[in-house]
């Protein structure tokens, strides 16, 4: 059998030493080969297996005549183990040969048939890899730098040079020199990031990946699942290369049958592998799907994280989030919301408002499983924005709900958190936060709750960006100022006053849409509070109003209108006093 079968599946076995001379056994290589291919001229037994085996020797001699003009052959470690093992296969099939062209074959039929087919695929291994070795090209340089890392001054062509022969070893070389190359290549991704294009360019991956079946030896199976899970994690360009080198198949299968560690390393790399939507898809087609769930309802923290993650991922690609959904994605997910670590935590929540924002199933079946209570709890205690925001999505989505909107409309601690996102969230959460507030139905008292938040809005209803913000701050101030006491409070607060008189000046380019500041300005007015109609005059509100309705600005002459009312009214009675 092929040296590079041995104790793969034992213990690791050192190379022979590299000290006996390489050119005699070479020539005696060459010896036996021509009086092999006289010999099988003669054959009398099994003449079409021998003219298969005929045409495999004249190509070792081709391969044979090749290694001797390479100028540094004898430098390569790999030869002292491939020559010795090609020797005596040619010495066995010189026996068989013997025996073959007897006048008369006494020997068993089926017995010679087999050791001809064994001793065919040991030939064409090892024609195989000398070819492999020759199209490599590190036997036309000095092997100086074999097996020690190239240092980080080195340049492109060093480098790919090392990995060329990197990969020979792995491919070629017995147990030993497979581990002693995996274990060089995990020193290079980890060294530098760079790294891994050239190894995805350079390096035989798909070879790489036939490492992670569970017939090689764990600790070889163990280095190259951890260079596959660097490769996944370092450029997009090794991570595509792993995938079309039928990567995510032995990964998933690791993941489901593997020890804990490799578990944790094969969800590293599917939820790396996954990050790209053209390659998301592949976890379906290799029924993973079901793999992914019992991984999170069985695996290890860290597993649940990147499974999350890897969850996330896939539920991007819309054909795929039914099956996510029917297979109990959702279940054995929203428990991870309370119970785990901010990064699952906001995986999960990320995969939550995917789902969320898909359809009507998909909201009745995250309010079944008690996600509403998970969600606000959820807004409620966390400290990640990231998390706040995939959760606050997936409320707004699920808040069409009838029952969904009452729940939420009716929780004054829910209300008081919304509102403490507009003071002092990101400027994303302000604006979920914003529409949200507008679009629930809530009540006076939860409404003077919340009056605080006013001064926010108002100074939010000036940012353009992001789009959509002035309209959710504008509609949520006017949700707040039906009732009184909030526009009385308003009306209190110099500086959103000014703001908001100044949102009308037509030259103001910040507030390019002007009907949004003409809507506040008539809910401040709805009540007829003298005290508003008079702050707002004395801040030049009625000239501006004036401009806009010009400009025919819609709303604008409603409230011209219930701003002059308190003057004409005043007039009247003003005049009708001094008639008295």
């Amino acid at each position: 059998m092929h040296h590079s079968s041995a104790a793969v599946s034992g213990e690791l076995t050192k190379p022979q030493t590299a000290t006996a001379p390489l050119q005699p056994l070479l020539d005696l290589i060459t010896n036996v080969l021509s009086l092999l291919l006289l010999s099988s001229l003669t054959v009398r037994s099994f003449i079409g297996r021998w003219q298969i085996l005929r045409s495999k020797l004249f190509s070792l001699t081709t391969s044979l005549s090749s290694l001797s003009d390479s100028p540094h052959w004898s430098q390569n470690p790999l030869l002292h183990t491939l020559l010795p093992s090609l020797l005596s296969n040619l010495q066995r099939l010189t026996s068989l040969s013997d025996q073959c062209s007897s006048a008369s074959f006494s020997g068993g039929k089926l017995l010679m048939q087999s050791d001809l087919d064994i001793a065919s695929s040991s030939l064409s291994t090892h024609i195989s890899d000398l070819d492999l070795l020759l199209r490599s090209g590190v036997l036309h340089q000095q092997n100086a730098i074999v097996l020690s890392l190239p240092p980080p001054s080195s340049d492109k062509d060093d480098i790919a040079f090392f990995i060329k022969d990197l990969f020979t070893r792995l491919q070629i070389g017995g147990a030993e020199f497979k581990k002693k190359s995996l274990e060089s290549l995990l020193q290079l991704l980890t060294d530098n990031e760079k790294n891994s294009r050239i190894i995805a360019k350079e390096g035989n991956v798909g070879y790489l990946v036939t490492l992670l079946d569970l017939h090689h030896h764990p600790l070889i199976r163990e280095h190259a699942l951890a260079a596959v899970s660097l490769l996944t994690s370092s450029s997009v360009d090794s991570r595509k290369t792993v995938f079309e080198e039928g990567g995510l198949g032995p990964l998933l299968r690791l993941l489901e049958t593997g020890s804990p560690p490799l578990k944790t390393r094969a969800a590293v790399a599917i939820e790396a592998i996954t990050t790209d939507p053209e390659t998301a898809w592949g976890i379906s087609a290799y029924g993973g799907v079901t793999i992914l769930i019992e991984a999170v309802r069985s695996g290890s923290n860290e597993v649940q994280e990147h499974i999350a993650g890897a969850i996330s991922n896939i539920a991007a690609v819309e054909e795929i989030r039914t099956n996510l959904a029917e297979e109990g994605a959702v279940t054995v997910l929203l428990p991870l919301l309370i119970s785990s670590s901010t990064s699952t935590q906001e995986k999960t929540a990320s995969f939550i408002s995917l789902i969320s924002s898909s359809g009507e199933y998909f909201r009745d079946l995250i309010v079944r499983e008690r996600g509403l209570q998970i969600l606000i709890r959820l807004v409620q205690e966390s400290s990640n924005p990231d998390t706040i925001e995939h959760a606050l999505l997936s409320l707004t989505q699920i808040s069409a709900m009838d029952t969904v909107s009452k729940v939420l409309s009716s929780s004054t601690t829910f209300i008081i958190r919304l509102s403490e996102l507009i003071k002092h969230g990101n400027v994303i959460l302000q604006q979920i936060s914003s529409s949200l507030l507008s679009k629930l139905t809530i009540s006076d008292g939860n409404k003077r709750a919340v009056a605080d938040c006013l001064t926010s809005l108002i100074r939010l209803m000036e940012s353009p960006k992001p789009a959509g913000l002035q309209e959710a701050a504008t509609e949520a101030v006017k949700s707040l100022l039906t009732v009184r006491s909030n526009r009385k409070e308003l009306i209190k607060d110099e500086k959103s006053v000014i703001r908001l008189v100044q949102m009308l000046d037509p030259r103001n380019e910040r507030m390019g849409n002007k009907e949004l500041p003409v809507m506040v300005v008539t809910a401040v007015l709805s009540g007829g509070s003298y005290a508003a109609r008079t702050r707002l005059m004395s801040l030049g509100a009625d000239r501006y109003l004036q401009s806009l309705e010009e400009m025919e600005v819609s709303g604008a002459k409603k409230a011209l209108q219930r701003l002059a009312a308190g003057n004409r009214l005043k007039s009247i009675f003003t005049r009708a006093w001094k008639d008295h």
